[in-house]
Order: structure tokens, then sequence, then C-alpha cells
């Protein structure tokens, strides 16, 4: 039997938190996870480039027989998804289905604040969106939602810094401008997949009691309640366990070794080049 395993983008490493959290919901499914990291971020990019850079990761998955992708990128999904669904797959591949992180998120976050009031802290691009605004009011009308973008912590993580001293000077920085625009802020959603790895050290700067919500759990369970409700795209996911890795970066050994930490275990990539 072709593989038909399910494909997860991002244009990093970040994607690789929610990967994490979908094995360990769905274990035993054949898994092929793409980063793009030789155009990353895509965080400070365009409408258009970001389309057009998502679009051709999605039809390399397609060309690796995926009926399923999941973009595990919160600027993809903002900038790219809703396009790719409403216009190109019926072009590159109408018995295919993409899926993304917000709406899921969206549908859930409503029910960690008490008071009614959210940060939401993405890239530049996901702010300005607006996607989360718009997502999030759909499902829960009554609470307010502020908004911060952190455009130099994925750089930051990238990088290698997440865990060193020198993070908390611009961790804090943008907490201290998200809590400044209310008082009454006590849910922060985590609104890009690389996020979680300064999750402590986001804690350590927050009062006590602050809910800190990553994505990675959420879309899990959403992935495995749609295959439930969609047994005509479940059944065609083929199931040996095997998962895979490319990259888009040539030096294959330096990809690895930080996808192995958002991983949690150790990655061996392929690289695919896009040119």
């Amino acid at each position: 039997m072709n593989k038909q395993p399910i494909g997860i983008f991002d244009s990093g490493y970040g994607g690789l938190t929610v990967f994490r959290s979908i094995l360990d919901t769905l274990p035993g499914y054949d898994y092929i996870y793409f980063g793009d990291n030789a155009r990353a971020p895509y965080g400070n990019r365009s409408f258009q480039t970001i389309h057009q850079y998502t679009k051709e990761c999605v039809e390399w998955l397609f060309k690796q027989g995926c009926p399923l992708v999941i973009l595990a990128c919160n600027t993809a999904s903002a900038k790219a998804l809703r396009t790719i669904q409403q216009r190109d797959l019926q072009e590159i591949g109408p018995d295919r289905r993409v899926l993304g992180v917000i709406r899921p998120t969206a549908e859930v976050i409503g029910n960690y604040t008490k008071s009614g009031q959210i940060g939401v802290l993405g890239t530049k691009g996901t702010v300005q969106s607006e996607s989360y605004l718009k997502e999030i009011e759909h499902f829960f009308p009554d609470i307010q939602v502020y908004q911060q973008a952190c455009p130099l912590w994925v750089p930051l993580i990238e990088n290698g810094e997440y865990d060193k001293p020198g993070a908390d000077y611009f961790v804090k920085q943008y907490l201290d401008q998200i809590l400044a625009q209310s008082a009454e802020i006590d849910t922060l959603l985590l609104a890009c997949t690389h996020y979680p790895l300064l999750q402590e050290k986001i804690k350590a700067h927050l009062p006590q009691g602050m809910n800190v919500v990553a994505q990675g759990d959420i879309v899990a369970k959403s992935l495995a309640d749609y295959l439930h409700r969609h047994p005509e795209i479940e059944s065609r996911l083929s199931k040996s366990g095997d998962l895979s890795f490319y990259t888009t970066t040539d030096d294959t050994a330096d990809f690895d070794h930080h996808a192995s930490l958002f991983f949690g275990e150790a990655v061996r990539s392929e690289y695919v080049s896009m040119k």
C-alpha cells in the first residue's frame, strides 16, 4: 500500500510542538513534517509571499501522498489558509484537506477565562491579520481580546537563546505591553507554535494565577474529533507509525539539533529544495 501520511507544515521549528501533541494523541498514523526553514521566519512577510510559500509547501506534501495537511503555523493559518481552502484546493487537490490552528483554538479559548478578557501573543503577521479577533468573536462574542506582536521571540527561539538570561528582557517587554492594555486580562494565548519553548520564562514574569495557553493539545484534540467526524478522510490515512522529517535548509544537521529540542526526541531530516 502506498503511504498516505498526515502532513504537518510550519515555516520553521515551532510546528514540532504541535506535532508532538498530535503524535501523543493520535499514535500509529504515518506523518510527514515539513519545515520551510530556508525561508523562515514568515511573521514579517507580506500576505502574498506567505500565501505563495505555504501553497508551494502544501503542494509538495500532496505530492508525497498526504490526503490531509495541518498548517501548524499561526502566520500561515492567518494569511494563507482561507485562500488555499476556498480557491487553491480546487486546482491542486480537490480531494485533499488543509486545516489550520486558529479556528480550533478560537473554539475553546473562551473557556479558560473568568474575567472575560484574553491577551493574544503572536507574530506581527498573525496580529495584523486580526484572525484571532474575528474567530474568537464568532465563538465568544462577549469576550474582550487584546493583541501584542512579539517580533523578537521567534528569532530568540530559533537561535537557541530561549532559555538564556538575555531572553528575559524581551519576554518581559512584550508581556508588560500586553498587560498594560487591560488590568483584567487573566488568560494569555501563545498564538505562535514557537512560544511554548518560552513558557517557563513567560510564567515567571506574570502575576500568579494567570492562565498561559499553548495550542498543541487543543489542536491535537480538534484533529482527533475531525477524523472521527470525517471517516472519508480518516480511512485513507496509512497507519504504520512512520515518521518522516523534511526541511528546506541544506544544513540538516543544524535542523535536526534544533528540531529535537522542539519535538522532544531525536529527529533525522532530509533536505528538500523549493527553488
